[in-house]
């Protein structure tokens, strides 16, 4: 696959500081020796965790790229995180949805859990020795907070959970599931009725079905976790009881929605760098087809695309970094990355005509991956929604306003070199 620029788009500059350019470097390496030299495997053998890169992200302490050094992290905030997932999408979506998927329950963490309970999870998500899944999606409720099904009584000092989860990232090399279940059972509003329960995956009672590969990003798992009166003692609760609704509709907006604009991003940007090498190398008549108008201008349609999809991931991680309210901000950046990578992808597709057909080409591979940023912390309907809450501007909570201290822990420092 044609390599995509190793340095920063100059319109991304204003949102970079000079350690983030190093940052962008390091990844760019990183994907280019590690993970390019695997894609080709993961595609043959879909069947199979990618381990060995969620093992060599875990070593440069990635996963924890926006928890304080107090607890062992980088402490580089969320233009960092995309910075990542962005670069390492854009060799493979699948590596990339590995490193986001635990980000989502780490951000969990940072907003709700105690001191006490941060300095047990984070150093071991830091050192690379315990990576996280959050696990809400039911197999009947589907992404519906409200209708979750699962359940969680108290039973002394600890709490049993029963129940299923569908479409769980990471669920094949998670070492604890951040898991939101139903603790009341009288009929009390969803806004009250949810707890968030960090559960170790050596449990007993709790289990993963083998792993299924789906349409796209293979080597990364989305698997069923089931819950068979699974128990965790009371100081596995993140946050307060009933508080479960607000843990993982923060953690969808403040790190979900950004984390897939990432990919979606990375994506669209191979798709773009896939496309232009086709057609300057591929002859017609007495040139080549990238001097033909008709194709030059769908071209330029994708490069426009691309570029704002660019410019809307990361101006509205760098809102969530100054602590500035953002929320409409980081779910616009997931719908409309999302649906103007699906776009240029089929351009591309058309462009290449039969040879997109190809099993081998790369090209099959981001159409098959760009699928899968759709449905995740909200569909399109989901994003749309939520846009005409903020035109409306009706008030719902501002998460990106609220949980700004906490995120201030991990802005950077202007003044660092």
């Amino acid at each position: 696959m044609p390599t995509t620029p190793t340095t920063s788009p100059p319109a991304l500059r204003p949102y970079l500081t000079p350690r983030h350019e190093l940052l962008w470097d390091e990844a760019d390496a990183f994907a280019k020796e590690h993970i390019a030299p695997r894609t080709a495997r993961m595609e043959a053998a879909p069947g199979r965790v990618e381990r060995k890169v969620a093992d060599l992200m875990a070593a440069r302490g990635w996963f924890a790229v926006t928890v304080p050094s107090t607890f062992g992290g980088l402490g580089a905030g969320h233009v960092a995180k995309t910075i990542l997932v962005h670069r390492i999408a854009c060799v493979s979506a699948a590596a990339a949805a590995i490193l986001q998927a635990t980000l989502i329950p780490v951000g969990a963490l940072l907003h709700f859990a105690t001191y006490e309970q941060k300095g047990g999870w984070l150093p071991r998500v830091a050192d690379g020795s315990m990576l996280l899944s959050i696990a809400v999606t039911e197999p009947r409720a589907g992404g519906h907070i409200g209708g979750i099904e699962t359940t969680a009584e108290r039973a002394g000092n600890q709490w049993v959970i029963t129940g299923s989860k569908i479409h769980i990232g990471n669920s094949h090399l998670a070492g604890a599931h951040l898991v939101v279940a139903r603790t009341d059972q009288a009929g009390m509003s969803t806004s009250h009725a949810l707890t968030a329960f960090m559960v170790e995956a050596d449990r007993p009672g709790l289990s993963v079905s083998d792993h299924r590969p789906g349409l796209g990003l293979h080597g990364f798992s989305a698997g069923r976790l089931d819950l068979d009166h699974v128990r965790v003692p009371e100081d596995n609760v993140i946050g307060e009881i009933g508080q479960g609704l607000s843990v993982a509709q923060s953690s969808s907006i403040l790190y979900g929605r950004p984390n897939l604009a990432a990919v979606s991003l990375g994506i669209h940007e191979a798709v773009v760098a896939t496309t232009t090498a086709r057609l300057k190398t591929r002859p017609r008549y007495r040139g080549t087809l990238s001097e033909l108008p008709v194709l030059r201008d769908r071209i330029g349609d994708m490069e426009a695309r691309l570029r704002a999809g660019r410019i809307l991931a990361y101006q509205s991680v760098h809102l969530l970094d100054q602590g500035l309210p953002c929320d409409a901000d980081l779910i616009n950046a997931k719908y409309l990355g999302h649906q103007w990578a699906v776009q240029s992808t089929q351009d591309a597709m058309e462009l290449h005509g039969a040879h997109a057909l190809d099993r081998d080409y790369v090209l099959q591979r981001l159409w098959r991956d760009i699928q899968h940023t759709y449905p995740p912390a909200g569909t399109g309907e989901v994003q749309r929604i939520r846009l005409a809450d903020a035109a409306f501007d009706e008030g719902h909570i501002q998460w990106s306003e609220r949980l700004a201290a906490e995120a201030a822990w991990a802005r950077p420092d202007p003044t660092a070199a």
